[in-house]
């Protein structure tokens, strides 16, 4: 085994409080807004801040050198004490009820897999719901032949609280709903869905991916037994580190399951912590009002809604910052592509993410720009103009009308003498063409 590098060269607090984040004043803007790239996509994936982009490939770097069972000794107290820490005061909950996950998806599907509901009771979902969730709910429901009931929204797109409080019993067992989607804007009314349900049996699952870091979440105010979340959106943090709170009565069973899952990386918990302790200063410096009340999302919309041929899909009385929109008569793909060559990055989301909900729209793809805390007026402009630039152009071009086709003069044929003996194919079985245009599947023996 290598020698342990001594505590003034290895072991200091580089992944302590004073390193984790940087403060306000560390976040500078260049000189010329023009020549940077303009992210409109922290739902997808938030830029990380230079001091927790730093730590994370410190951690890398420390561990190709002294090996994951070094680092995971130096990093002992955020692993198992400082994150936790940081995720309670994030949800609002007690520390020892959090847990680092690799994504919330994976940490619901592990909680979904050992819930055991009667044959007959229900389990509630949302039109809003990812994929992702919806998969785990309907293998749930084939697994214990319980069923699966989406609640109806209102004609503005909320959901229905008065079907809620009038159809909810001691036969749900499950209730699952998504805080803001991926595919709109909309912030659903967790806290008062909670309050509807807390006289009743049912397990209260929120997921909260696309409003941790943009908006408050508290937990103990939602009344859920679950919640998750993935660390690299809003909060920033790197990838395949997320969280979830878990009510005491559901910690076995989910402890169980995660067993027998992938670990997040130690280099990705520890920027994770760092991303939580950076979000923790910039909002204490900026105000918990969120995203959306930054008085950009207005400025946002404005710009599609100037756009000809643009359409908003935002559902609901209350938004995030999240704004998804399409072009009636432009591919959302092309689009994408045309302002991401104007540097300015949107995301392409399609029906798939939501099932139940984007079809309902009309579309089958669209696309989602997303606010972050580096977003500026400055940022929503441009993005407005190269999106007019890249309707105007390309709407111009499909009604441009195309130049007739020549086709070229059909070749001579070669004379063929009649004296030439036809060719002889070659004795024995037929050569098989090298690349096959059909996959067989042949059985397990």
């Amino acid at each position: 085994m290598n020698a342990t590098p001594s505590s003034t060269d290895h072991r200091d607090h580089t992944y302590g409080t004073d390193h984790a984040y940087g403060t306000a004043t560390d976040r500078t803007e260049p000189a010329d807004r023009e020549g940077r790239t303009v992210h409109l996509d922290t739902a997808g994936w938030g830029t990380m801040p230079a001091a927790v982009r730093a730590l994370v490939a410190d951690c890398a770097s420390r561990e190709d050198r002294y090996g994951p069972h070094e680092l995971e000794e130096d990093l002992e107290d955020v692993l198992r004490t400082e994150v936790h820490e940081r995720l309670g005061a994030l949800l609002g909950v007690p520390a020892a009820d959090t847990a680092v996950v690799t994504d919330a998806a994976g940490a619901f599907d592990a909680l979904v897999s050992r819930l055991a509901p009667g044959r007959g009771e229900r389990i509630w979902t949302t039109p809003y719901e990812s994929a992702a969730r919806l998969t785990a709910l309907y293998a749930l429901r084939d697994r214990t032949r319980c069923t699966v009931e989406v609640v109806p929204l209102r004609e503005d797109g909320d959901l229905d609280l008065e079907w809620m409080a009038r159809h909810i019993g001691d036969d749900v067992a499950l209730v699952s709903v998504v805080h803001v989607p991926s595919g709109c804007g909309i912030v659903n009314p967790v806290e008062e869905i909670g309050q509807i349900l807390a006289p009743y049996r049912c397990v209260y699952a929120v997921d909260a991916s696309y409003s941790a870091g943009q908006l408050p979440v508290d937990a103990g105010r939602i009344g859920c037994q679950l919640l998750t979340g993935d660390g690299w959106r809003f909060l920033r943090g790197p990838y395949a580190a997320g969280f979830a709170f878990l009510a005491p009565r559901l910690r076995a069973a989910f402890e169980d399951a995660a067993a027998h899952r992938p670990l997040p990386p130690n280099a990705a918990v520890a920027g994770l912590n760092a991303a939580l302790a950076h979000h923790t200063a910039t909002t204490a410096a900026d105000g918990p009002a969120g995203l959306a009340g930054q008085g950009l999302l207005p400025a946002l919309r404005a710009a599609v809604e100037e756009c000809p041929g643009t359409e908003l899909i935002a559902p609901g009385r209350v938004q995030s910052a999240i704004l998804a929109f399409r072009h009636r008569d432009l591919p959302a793909a092309l689009v994408r592509r045309r302002l991401a060559a104007r540097g300015v990055v949107v995301w392409k989301t399609v029906a798939q993410e939501t099932p139940l909900h984007l079809p309902r729209s009309g579309a089958t793809t669209a696309l989602r720009a997303s606010l972050g805390p580096d977003t500026t007026p400055q940022d929503i402009a441009r993005f407005g103009r190269a999106l007019r630039e890249v309707v105007r152009e390309e709407t111009a071009g499909a009604q441009r009308p195309r130049p007739a086709r020549t086709l070229p003069p059909a070749p001579t044929p070669t004379p063929v003498l009649a004296s030439a003996p036809a060719p002889v194919p070659p004795a024995g079985p037929r050569p098989r063409p090298s690349a096959r245009r059909h996959l067989t599947l042949c059985p397990t023996p």
